[in-house]
Formats: structure tokens, sequence, C-alpha cells
């Protein structure tokens, strides 16, 4: 019963630090990446849709991301996403494509992306924290439907804040990476 709760906590954990990588993949550093963009929702015959199931997205230089899309119609879609998303770029269409270039960032550029990662990495520990909680939560009323012992629960506490807090530490190791990443000139 405990053993379930671990690895149900385990696989729930792992789920929020993979959910904050994808999230910091889209946060620029100086370089492109198709990561970027590829998630953006662009209007899609009335339904949003991610950028990545309707144009190739490519990186012909390193400050540069080529989107080409499958349907020449989706063009002013995408220009309309890029522009009303928060990544601070201007496309240029030829027609085709989309090219967005990427300007060097600048000092206080970098700073407020190393918050952000900040904010995004709190998020995250949120979440793991909030599954402790749920968790503790249902070890707590497997001991009152007499289901476990009191010591059982103790040791399954004990386990499940261990579990906690090596997320938490993996938290902060992803938000360090990417924060140095960032402050890279």
């Amino acid at each position: 019963m405990i053993k379930e709760t671990l690895k149900e906590a385990e696989v729930r954990m792992k789920g929020a630090i993979q959910a904050l990588e994808e999230d910091l993949a889209g946060i620029r550093t100086g370089r492109a990446s198709p990561a970027l963009v590829e998630r953006l929702q662009v209007e899609y015959y009335g339904s949003p849709t991610p950028l990545m199931q309707v144009a190739s997205i490519s990186i012909p230089e390193p400050r540069q991301i080529l989107i080409r899309p499958f349907e020449t119609n989706m063009i002013k879609p995408i220009e309309r996403a890029i522009l009303a998303s928060d990544l601070g770029l201007t496309p240029n269409n030829d027609g085709k494509a989309i090219r967005l270039n990427l300007p060097p960032l600048n000092e206080q550029r970098r700073r407020d992306l190393a918050k952000v990662v900040h904010n995004r990495a709190e998020e995250a520990h949120v979440a793991v924290r909030n599954v402790r909680r749920d968790l503790i939560k249902d070890l707590r009323e497997f001991e009152h439907e007499k289901m476990i012992s009191e010591d059982d629960l103790k040791n399954g506490e004990e386990e499940l804040q261990k579990l906690t807090d090596r997320f938490v530490e993996q938290v902060n190791v992803v938000k360090e990476r990417k924060q140095k990443e960032i402050m890279e000139v």
C-alpha cells in the first residue's frame, strides 16, 4: 500500500520536473532553438494547434529560426501567434516561409529571463509539494481506515519527505543550469 503510494508520488514528481524542463526549453538564451516556438498555439481552421503540427521548424543559422508552413495559407496565422506571444520577436515572411532573427540578449533582458526561470522553478516546487500533501493525506486515510499501522504511516511520511527533498533538489539543479545558460554571454 505504502510502496504504491511512494511509486505514484515519484511518477507525479517526475512529471513536474519534466514539465519544468519543457517549459524552460522555450525560454531563449542567446541561440536559436526549435523549442522556442514549437509549442506556440496557432489558429488552424478555428482551433488552437501547436506550431510544430502545422509547419516545419529549422535553424539555418545560430541566431535564426526558419518556419515553413505545410500550407501557405498558414503564414498569417503563424505570424499573428508569434506577435501575440511573449517572445519579443518580429517575423519576416517571404510568402513561403517565416524567418525569426534572434537579437543578442542585453544584460537587462538576461536578468528578466533569469527571474522568469526562478518563477517557473517556484511553480515546480509547489507542484512537488502538492504531490507530497495529497499523498500524505492518502496515507493518513489509510491509517484512519486501519489499512496501515501508525508506524507504517510514520515511515511512509518519512520516505515521502525524502522523495520530496530529492525532487526539490532536482528542480534547483534544473533552475541553476538554465539561469547559468541565460547569463552566459
